[in-house]
């Protein structure tokens, strides 16, 4: 793929991502099955969810862009 496909390509997952962020109804950060500790002086968050969520739609996004 050449560079400049690749990079509107780029661009464009950017601005859906931005757009889902922005508008979307539910908040990426706060999805069940995040870990979230908080203590008298100190907290600590893992967003094991998200993260997960985000690993297979990047997955989905590459995937789509070889074929």
């Amino acid at each position: 793929m050449p560079l400049g496909r690749l990079l509107i390509a780029a661009g464009l997952v950017l601005v859906a991502a931005g757009l889902l962020v922005t508008y979307a109804p539910f908040k990426l950060g706060r999805l069940p099955g995040d870990i979230y500790l908080h203590g008298k002086s100190s907290s600590f968050y893992f967003p094991v969810t998200t993260c997960i969520l985000l690993s297979v739609l990047l997955s989905l996004v590459m995937w789509l862009l070889r074929k």
